[in-house]
């Protein structure tokens, strides 16, 4: 039998790295791609666009 604990922890470590990655390349995109006049409202603010990607990061690694 497994413990319970030794199989959270791998995929803690998953969603976690989805987490990072994903606020990684909502900023990326933020900073490269953006939206110049501000009517964007996710990639207007660099916070909004991070958020959105770890979001996105997270639903990916979760499923």
């Amino acid at each position: 039998m497994e413990n319970k604990e030794t199989k959270k922890i791998p995929r803690l470590l998953k969603i976690s790295l989805g987490l990072v990655v994903g606020a990684a390349l909502g900023y990326g995109y933020y900073y490269f791609i953006g939206c110049n006049g501000g009517t964007c409202p996710i990639t207007s603010n660099p916070w909004n666009s991070t958020i959105a990607g770890m979001v996105l990061g997270a639903i990916w690694t979760i499923k």
